[in-house]
């Protein structure tokens, strides 16, 4: 039976993230997944399970979630991303679909994913907090230093147990990561956009590394701070867990190693 893979673009705001949950005693939670499959098998009138890359928490969203399912398809595959769209909520959208390989695992066969977080900062009572992209921008009142937070970027770098840039409860049977990039922008003034890609990340990983930044922005932890704070393995020495609705996944990467294969982890996401 073929196999498809599409790429999804999604608002997190009303929705409990990506994974499908179905407590035992309540209906089951609006997720990303939820709809997604409930509008495949309304196309094809036949229950599908559609496994997500990368499974983003509530307020979390997404522009190049990659998802897969295994079913018999009559639509034409040029019509099929525009077929399920049709039968999804307006915060979702199928960007494109594609036939895969029949044993394509959108989980392990990603290669590197890239995540980016939004901050809207200031000191001045005259600069209201952002109103019509809240929901995708964190606000914060203190004003950042961007070089600042540039120079510490580079620190994150590297292939190295990420513990301290993780949740205490990651449930992960392994911390160690390859981070490929950490890049500070500053798109525009008072905002500023963190950007890193890795080979995967842990449970709320990307926001730690955010708060971390923060941190250095505002001049509380020094530029070149991070590898001592990597090397604490140590979760209290890093920067605060920010909010999620200023994290937007950016893309998963499915091409060649960008690493030698005895540096690439198992899968672990």
């Amino acid at each position: 039976m073929p196999r498809f893979r599409l790429r999804i673009a999604y608002d997190g705001t009303d929705f409990h993230g990506w994974q499908r949950q179905e407590p035992a005693d309540a209906p089951p939670l609006r997720t990303v997944q939820g709809v997604v499959q409930e509008a495949v098998a309304d196309l094809l009138g036949t229950k599908v399970d559609v496994v997500g890359a990368s499974r983003t928490d509530s307020g979390v969203h997404a522009v190049g979630q990659v998802a897969a399912f295994t079913a018999d398809v009559r639509v034409p595959i040029e019509r099929l991303a525009m077929a399920i769209t049709a039968r999804l909520p307006r915060d979702v959208v199928v960007l494109s679909a594609e036939r895969v390989h029949d044993d394509f695992d959108p989980i392990c066969d990603a290669r590197s994913k890239c995540y980016r977080y939004t901050i809207e900062h200031s000191s001045h009572p005259h600069h209201p907090r952002p109103l019509f992209d809240r929901n995708t921008v964190f606000a914060t009142p203190y004003a950042l230093d961007a070089a600042r937070m540039q120079r510490a970027a580079a620190g994150f770098v590297g292939t190295y147990d990420c513990v301290s840039f993780a949740q205490i409860d990651h449930g992960r049977a392994t911390t160690v990561r390859s981070i490929f990039d950490c890049t500070v922008r500053t798109p525009a003034a008072r905002r500023v956009e963190i950007e890193i890609s890795a080979s995967g990340f842990l449970y709320n990983m990307v926001r730690i590394v955010a708060g971390t930044l923060l941190e250095v922005g505002r001049g509380r932890i020094a530029p070149d701070a991070i590898p001592e704070i990597a090397a604490a393995r140590d979760r209290r020495r890093a920067g605060p867990t920010l909010p999620p609705q200023g994290l937007c996944l950016r893309w998963i990467w499915y091409g060649a190693l960008r690493t030698s294969p005895a540096e690439m982890q198992p899968c672990t996401e």
